[in-house]
């Protein structure tokens, strides 16, 4: 397997992460808030196989953190 295009970390169940992650924000219009979301579930995807768990949940933490500040700015817009 190759490390740089098919981590195992990032591989699993016979699903390989970016592809869910693509498939997932296909058709948002919004695309920082897909990007924070991509980042969210990527950090969730990994965090049992990259030896810092509690790292990677909290960086899956801070991104949908700044997720929902930026909906509830679009709410107060509107």
């Amino acid at each position: 397997m190759n490390f740089v295009e098919h981590p195992d970390h990032y591989n699993q169940g016979g699903i390989e992460c970016i592809d869910a992650l693509n498939a997932m924000v296909e058709k948002w219009d919004d695309t920082v808030s897909a990007a924070l979301a991509w980042n969210t579930v990527k950090y969730i995807w990994r965090h049992p196989f990259k030896g810092k768990p509690v790292e990677d949940l909290k960086k899956a933490q801070y991104y949908l953190s700044k997720m929902i500040e930026r909906e509830e700015c679009k709410n107060d817009r509107e």
